[in-house]
């Protein structure tokens, strides 16, 4: 863990404690870390000015906002459950590689840490949350809600997600080999690659996937 993070566990707004916020906004601020205090519902608590400003979003805004509906839909369900996990005291940090959603309807990927911040008596007295975005621009690509794919085309990203040949889509889908191939292509071109792989690549990497699932399946928020 670095300098960072380990400050983070002293620099907290304790409950009930008057002007806890402002020392939190005070330090954080002034050190240039992106960090967020969270409740034990994983609500916004306090933010700082760079945090915010990643996001996009005004700080009032950001207050007794869920954490997880700030990230990607793909994320969120990993992410929340392994706040449950520091809630719990199954483990005391993690880290996460994330897509996170600004105001604007764009996404930026990251590292995001999350924090148990223990209380004097020993119990979890909230978390803290550390954002460190990329500089890499291929993340921000604009992804939004839109409806991306039919459902056809889903599916065959779904098939060739999972390793499935074109004679095995076709006879999943009820498809000529040339009906798979047609989709497929028309998918390349659509993602701007050049193979299978790179699709497929490209798709995690959009958050068209949900994170975690076996076989692979396509958010509903962009099949439409």
């Amino acid at each position: 863990m670095n300098d960072r993070s380990c400050v983070a566990y002293e620099v907290r707004p304790r409950r009930g404690a008057e002007g806890g916020g402002g020392v939190f906004r005070a330090f954080f601020d002034r050190s240039g870390i992106r960090a967020a205090f969270l409740d034990d519902k994983l609500r916004v608590v306090e933010a700082s000015v760079d945090f915010v400003a990643a996001f996009g979003r005004p700080v009032a805004e950001l207050r007794g906002h869920g954490l997880p509906d700030l990230l990607h839909p793909s994320f969120r369900g990993q992410v929340a459950h392994q706040f449950t996990r520091l809630l719990d005291g199954q483990r005391s940090r993690f880290v996460e590689w994330v897509l996170a959603m600004r105001s604007a309807g764009s996404v930026f990927g990251g590292e995001l840490t999350g924090l148990a911040v223990h209380g004097d008596a020993g119990r979890v007295d909230g978390l803290m949350v550390l954002m460190r975005p990329e500089r890499d621009e291929r993340t921000t690509a604009l992804v939004g809600h839109k409806k991306l794919l039919s459902d056809m085309d889903a599916r065959i990203l779904e098939g060739v997600a999972s390793g499935a040949s074109t004679v095995q889509l076709a006879a999943l889908l009820y498809l000529s080999r040339g009906g798979v191939e047609y989709h497929l292509t028309a998918l390349l071109r659509s993602m701007k690659v050049r193979n299978r792989s790179a699709l497929v690549s490209k798709a995690y990497s959009m958050g068209l996937f949900s994170v975690g699932s076996w076989p692979p399946r396509v958010l509903p928020d962009y099949v439409g």
